[in-house]
Parts: C-alpha cells; sequence; structure tokens
C-alpha cells in the first residue's frame, strides 16, 4: 500500500486516478525536494478517484457534461455557495464589486449576476458558465447525496493502509478525506494535508459527517496541516483552526494567477515539509 493517499476535487470527472497521477506525482516531487524531504518512490503516492461518480450516464449523441445554464443554479445550498465565492472574489479582486446584499443571488435576477461577475473574475477565468455551474452542483450533491457520498468515502478509505502515513487532499477532496479519516478508527495516517479546502465555510461545515469539529484521527499522533493561497475563493476561510481547534497548522502559500491549481499547491515548499515530516 502507498505511504501517500492524494484525494482529488472537483472537476475532474473525466479523468482517473492514472491521469492525475500524471500530474500530482511529479508535483508532490517537486514540493518534496524544495522541502528537503525523501524522494519520492514508486508507488509511495496512490490516488483516491472519486470523481467518476459524478460523471453524468452516456445517451446517444451526448457529448461531455449536461448543458447547464443559470436557470439550474438551485435554491439552497447552490445559491448559497454561489454568493460566498461572489462576496470572496470581492474582497480579493478589485475589479469584482461586492454582492447588494445577502439574499441577491438566491433570486434569479442574482444568480444570473453573480455568474457573470464570476466569470469576468481572474479565479473564474477561462471557466464556462456550463462547468462553473456543473461545480457548484458537485459540492451539492456530494453533501446532501447520502449514497454519493458514501461511495466517494469509500474510495479514500479503500485506498488507505496500514502503511499510509499521509493523506494529501485538495479542494472538495479535503472534504471526503476529512470525513473518511473521521470514520476510519485505528488508522496510521500521521498527517492531513488539505489543499485550498473548503471546510470553513459555514455551509459546508455544518453539514459534515461525523459532527463538525471532530479530529480526524487520533489527536495525540495526527498533525493536521491546512495550506492555502490567499487568493482561493473555494479556500473563503483561510484558517481552519477557528472551526477544527489550535491544533490545525495554517500556512499561506503563492499561486500567482492560479490559486486554486492543485499542482501549484503540490509544489510549494510548505506542502513539502509537511508531508516530508510525516514520511521521517
Amino acid at each position: 500500500m502507498a505511504r501517500i493517499v492524494g484525494v482529488h476535487g472537483v472537476g475532474k470527472q473525466r479523468l482517473g486516478s492514472s491521469t492525475l497521477l500524471k500530474d500530482w506525482g511529479p508535483a508532490l516531487a517537486d514540493g518534496l525536494e524544495r522541502a528537503a524531504g525523501p524522494r519520492l518512490g514508486d508507488g509511495d503516492l496512490r490516488m483516491a478517484f472519486y470523481g467518476d461518480l459524478f460523471r453524468p450516464p452516456g445517451h446517444t449523441l451526448a457529448v461531455g457534461d449536461p448543458m447547464f445554464t443559470e436557470e439550474d443554479v438551485d435554491d439552497g445550498l447552490e445559491a448559497e455557495l454561489l454568493l460566498e465565492w461572489w462576496a470572496a472574489a470581492a474582497r480579493t479582486d478589485g475589479a469584482v464589486p461586492p454582492p447588494g446584499g445577502d439574499t441577491l443571488a438566491r433570486s434569479p435576477w442574482g444568480v444570473q449576476t453573480a455568474l457573470r461577475v464570476l466569470q469576468r473574475s481572474r479565479f473564474f477565468a477561462g471557466l464556462t458558465l456550463r462547468g462553473l455551474v456543473f461545480d457548484l452542483k458537485q459540492v451539492r450533491r456530494y453533501l446532501t447525496d447520502d449514497e454519493l457520498r458514501a461511495a466517494a468515502r469509500g474510495r479514500v478509505t479503500e485506498a488507505i493502509g496500514p502503511e499510509t502515513r499521509v493523506v494529501v487532499a485538495h479542494s472538495l477532496g479535503s472534504v471526503v478525506a476529512y470525513e473518511a479519516l473521521c470514520a476510519l478508527p485505528g488508522h496510521h495516517v500521521r498527517a492531513l494535508v488539505t489543499l485550498g479546502s473548503p471546510l470553513g465555510m459555514r455551509m459546508v461545515f455544518d453539514r459534515l459527517r461525523p459532527e463538525p469539529g471532530a479530529w480526524p484521527g487520533d489527536a495525540a499522533t495526527l498533525r493536521w496541516t491546512n495550506v492555502v493561497d490567499e487568493g482561493d475563493l473555494v479556500a473563503a476561510v483561510k484558517d481552519l483552526s477557528l472551526f477544527f481547534g489550535a491544533g490545525v497548522s495554517g500556512t499561506v502559500v503563492h499561486n500567482g494567477s492560479h490559486a486554486h491549481d492543485a499542482t501549484l499547491y503540490l509544489t510549494a515548499k510548505e506542502t513539502g515539509e509537511a508531508v516530508a515530516e510525516a514520511l521521517a
């Protein structure tokens, strides 16, 4: 079994574990090298892949993901998450105007405005409207679909073995990994490294299972490092210790214009240091 298990984020439904490892492996190796850590050997890194659970089933003559529009953004969690992204974008991007009110994005007009503003922001530049709405729905589905949630957590649990010492989880994958570790008694993981995590967002935190605020392992031996870029809108709450206690070590990195990119997080010295410490 691998010493390190990676857990990817949203938008990977058309990929697979092998494709992701081609990016994650070299990136993490660079991060370890910058931290003067151990070399990444063959088989040291395994990807817990769950993206296919979100991939729509094929139909005759259908291509790609559903053709979502602003009318497909559901009230409730999807609209709330959209509003939070908008507010976070306004705090970090001078070109993005703030929302006009707490209820604005919950109206049909507000949803259209939020989507249009976010597509023009630095963070979401290049992401299609279809892709943005699909990402919203992936987060909502994980948090509300019990069957899908159990299946995604099962992929992480299956990947973690007696030799696994580190779990590195990006974006929504940090939510899946956190819940999986909390529900896996007796695991030997010594480090949880979360990258660009939305775990501190209220609409995510309040829906965690088990009870929000639980520690994902033996509190005496598991170290949790949360790595975040100031411009990462997905990680709207940067300091997870506010929700999970002072045991969470927070560190800020600079990913440039691609604040949420997993490979840029992995190449950071700070990520390499957190992984190397658990492997020592």
